[in-house]
């Protein structure tokens, strides 16, 4: 009997989908078999491909976002605008693949000429992430796919169905069935891939401690591509905020857009000490006012469930480690049914928490840092292993630029929320956050290799020193 994947839907505990658990080996080999006819394709075929593809997710933006709505437990609106970023990344993929990878061509000596093209690695692996199933896979698909490669995708083991309709737009696109292949399975298939020596590369989205183990996996075999786009501990430092309101709205879109359930989310508010009233106050109507329910319910959630059971129960416990460490509950985590992963939005001071864990609590928790002068607030939001996201509220543009210039970050933002990176720009981190492969726009970059040829119409050759003279005799 085939072993088969099956999704419930977080929100209700009912079954959505259910597909037969793939061979990594099996899908490798066929995408291995496939890669030179679609390495061969102009890069104009490759890209009028993906625009078609842009038009079938177009056609079916509303049952794709049911789809996800449902199966990650995001309101629907939110799910809706994951569909509209997978149709975007298209053509920002095709406008940064001719910026980022361009032929040139330039003047050498004696009238050679220095030419710079890009090859495709091959075969990629991607594994794929649960919060944005159709989004981040996307991310690194598309460009991989213009680039020239064949790709391997294994999304999630919670978003298989996700997972699965994207890559059947793919294919009702055009894009061959054995140059996108779809690997349906958990954690061993996921090993099994990122082993697999036919692959050229592997492009993760996930958790830091997986992305490290890659790395340790990857550290020997330095001809394959690895790129990581992992998790945060972000910082928002909030000072001499004139405003409370715009501020509370700009934390609280950080900290509780997607349950908390995003790299980017804001985990960490410092703000001056006797001096945060105002703006706490803010924050707490606002999370008073937060809806959390369905993600098709009406009216519409400002939050759904955590992707399911366990990831509530590993919340609540991490909850629960702050508060034993001397933490201040301001909202409490609190959950409405034990069978199911909804949670409400927490805010607590873990100004006095000894030891405060260094970790992603990914979820709806917030933690109030307060300090004394603003170089402290950057000595705290430096105070992580993860360099993701960052941001400052108010302050001055020269009190923004010392942020900027010392806060250790792949995005710092000024007046803005940590999350919603533009697509049009790269997008990464560094330390446990990364490895210096940005994504996004940037995607274009380890997706493909650069060559350097220097070329001539004409073959010239000497050897001009070294040589004995011919017409000497020898002793």
């Amino acid at each position: 009997m085939t072993a088969k994947l099956v999704s419930i839907e977080p929100a209700t505990g009912v079954e959505l989908w259910s597909g037969e658990i793939g061979d990594a080996a099996r899908e490798v080999a066929t995408a291995r078999a496939a890669w030179i006819g679609w390495a061969s394709q102009s890069v104009t075929f490759r890209t009028e491909t993906m625009r078609r593809f842009a038009n079938v997710v177009r056609a079916k933006e509303a049952v794709f976002a049911e789809l996800i709505a449902r199966e990650t437990g995001k309101p629907l609106w939110e799910a809706k605008t994951e569909v509209g970023a997978v149709i975007n990344k298209v053509e920002i993929s095709i406008a940064a693949y001719g910026e980022r990878t361009p032929t040139r061509r330039l003047e050498g000596a004696l009238g050679t000429k220095v030419a710079v093209r890009h090859k495709p690695h091959g075969v990629l692996a991607v594994l794929g992430p649960y919060n944005f199933p159709a989004h981040l896979p996307n991310g690194h698909i598309v460009p991989a796919l213009i680039a020239g490669n064949a790709v391997v995708f294994k999304p999630s083991e919670k978003t298989p169905a996700s997972g699965a309709m994207l890559v059947d737009c793919f294919h009702e696109a055009g894009v061959p069935k054995g140059v996108l292949r779809l690997l349906i399975g958990g954690p061993d298939e996921g090993r099994a891939l990122a082993s697999e020596d036919g692959i050229d590369g592997l492009l993760f989205t996930g958790s830091a401690r997986a992305g490290q183990a890659l790395a340790r996996q990857f550290a020997e075999m330095p001809h394959k591509m690895l790129a990581l786009e992992l998790g945060g501990n972000n910082p928002i430092v909030a000072w001499d905020v004139a405003e409370p309101e715009p501020a509370s709205s700009i934390i609280v879109q950080s900290a509780f857009l997607s349950a908390g359930q995003r790299c980017t989310a804001c985990r960490r508010l410092i703000v001056e000490d006797g001096k945060e009233g105002p703006l706490i106050e803010a924050i707490t109507k606002l999370i008073d006012r937060i809806i959390v329910g369905q993600p098709l319910a009406r009216p519409e959630p400002f939050m759904g469930p955590l992707i399911d059971v366990a990831a509530a129960d590993a919340l609540q416990e991490g909850w629960l480690d702050l508060m034993m460490k001397g933490g201040t509950p301001i909202r409490r985590l609190d959950r409405r049914r034990a069978d199911r992963p909804f949670l409400t939005p927490a805010l607590i001071d873990v100004t006095d928490v000894r030891d405060r864990p260094d970790a992603e609590l990914f979820g709806p928790v917030l933690q109030l840092i307060r300090v004394k002068d603003f170089d402290a607030a950057i000595d705290e939001a430096n105070n992580t292993s993860f360099g993701l996201a960052a941001s400052l509220l108010g302050g001055s543009p020269k009190l923004y630029d010392k942020f900027w210039a010392n806060v250790r970050a792949g995005v710092i933002n000024w007046n803005k929320p940590t999350n919603g990176a533009p697509s049009n720009a790269p997008f990464g981190g560094l330390g446990a956050s990364g490895n210096h492969r940005p994504s996004a726009y940037y995607a274009a970059d380890y997706c493909a290799y650069p060559v350097t040829s220097v070329e001539s119409d004409l073959m010239r050759g000497s050897v001009d020193q070294g040589l004995r003279d011919p017409n000497m005799q020898e002793d």
